[in-house]
This record gives C-alpha cells, structure tokens and sequence, in this order.
C-alpha cells in the first residue's frame, strides 16, 4: 500500500485506541498491519484488489517469564524454516504456520522458542520463529544478513543502528552456530519481543549458558534500556523515529 495510506491506517488505529495503552512499563499498543487479498478469484492467481487492515492490543511481555528474563533457545536439526530462493524474507502468514508444530515441541521440552538453521548447509544461524537474532563477542556485535531467508525486522534495524551509535562494530554476516556457543553474549529482537537476552542455547545434548541464570547479559540490557528509552521518550531521539499521533493523547 502507498505510504500515506499505510500511515494514516495506523494513525487512525492508535486514535481509536488511545484509552487502552498500558500504563508506563506494563506493555505496550501492539499493532499489526495485515494486507488481505479480498478480490473475487478461485483460481491460482494474484487477487484482483486488496483490503488493508490494521487492528491493535494491549500487551505484555512476549514470552511467559516477563520481559528481559532470559530465555532458552534449542537450535533445530531437522526442520528449516526457509530456503534460498523462497519467501523467507517476506512478513507472510506463511512463513508463521510451518514453525508451529516444531515451537510447540520445543516447548514442551521447557524451552522458549527454537533457532533454525540455514537450508544448504546446515551450519549457519538464521532466525528464531518469532524474531531476529544477534550474537556478540567483546564489542563486536553479529547479526545473519538479509539475504532471502530471513525477515528484515524493523526491531533488528534499530539495533543495529543503536549498537553502532554507541561504538559497537556490528557486522551483518553468516553466524556459525559454533561462534554463537563460543559467543559471550546472545539476544533476539522483534516488534512483539523487544529485545529478549538468551539465558542458553542449546544445540544436540550441549547447552551454553550465557551470564548467571535468570540475570539479563549486560549488552543486551544496555541496548534494551537505550530503544526502550527512546521509544517512551525518557531519552532524545537522534533518530527521528519517533511520530506523534496527534488527538491520541
């Protein structure tokens, strides 16, 4: 959809819903934008005409133990989430339901989500079911490139961009799940999680544990109190991210 259409839907969303942001802290006015093919067609082809939606919620942390508890990632063997050439870099309701039955069984074994790996070779970190995925060592902060297969996260962006603001060299490149274990420090980011520092990886019967248990790692709570702050305007904004909606205060 053009810009100022998609602007003024989310514009006209968070007026609407003004009286149900939580309170500074507890959550925040979640909102999901959902492009919907609604023309008349059965057959396979692209929809003659589209609906633009755009619904809000009021939510808290993302995954169960609260916001900066962190959590613990399994790496998965068997499945891959995305392939080269596919749409694995497209925000798609397809690219949710194939993560689910694997999510659930990673769950039930106690952990938070799963890490997928690359389709060729099965070596490199791509992205967790739910958000991106940083890896960092000393100041040096990794993070898997765009490059088909995963999803260009607007949450990811805005690290990178903070980290480099505040002296981390940050590379976007091809994370062996090898230096993730020898690694210092993992995180994930996304829209819904925020910033979420990972407690553990665990890959085969080997589990890393990063920092002391149930305590966030510093970078992670560094970056996350700096987009946060920023985003709830207790701090400037050098990036110009924030926009007003006027007549929602």
């Amino acid at each position: 959809p053009p810009a100022d259409l998609f602007l003024a839907a989310v514009e006209e969303t968070v007026r609407a819903n003004a009286a149900f942001v939580p309170p500074m802290g507890k959550g925040a006015l979640y909102l999901r934008p959902l492009l919907l093919g609604s023309g008349p067609i059965l057959g396979l082809g692209p929809a003659p005409s589209y609906t633009l939606v755009v619904y809000a919620a009021a939510v808290g942390a993302y995954f169960k133990g609260g916001q900066l508890t962190p959590i613990d990632l399994i790496v998965e063997s068997r499945f891959h989430r995305a392939a080269p050439g596919g749409m694995g870099g497209t925000k798609a309701a397809g690219n949710y339901s194939p993560v689910l039955v694997t999510q659930l069984a990673a769950k039930k074994e106690g952990y938070a989500d799963v890490v997928y790996l690359d389709a060729k070779t099965d070596t490199f970190l791509e992205e967790v079911s739910s958000c991106n995925l940083f890896v960092v060592s000393s100041r040096t902060i990794s993070t898997p490139p765009l490059a088909g297969t995963i999803l260009p996260g607007v949450t990811r962006r805005s690290v990178i961009e903070l980290a480099r603001a505040r002296g981390y060299e940050v590379r976007e490149e091809p994370v062996t799940v090898d230096a993730a274990m020898a690694a210092d420090e993992v995180f994930t980011t996304g829209t819904a999680v925020v910033l979420s520092p990972v407690g553990s990886l665990t890959r085969g019967g080997e589990r890393r544990q990063f920092g002391a248990a149930g305590e966030p790692t510093p970078v992670a709570l560094e970056l996350y109190q700096a987009l946060t702050e920023l985003q709830t305007e207790r701090a400037p904004d050098p990036f110009g991210w924030v926009h007003a909606v006027e007549g929602a205060e």
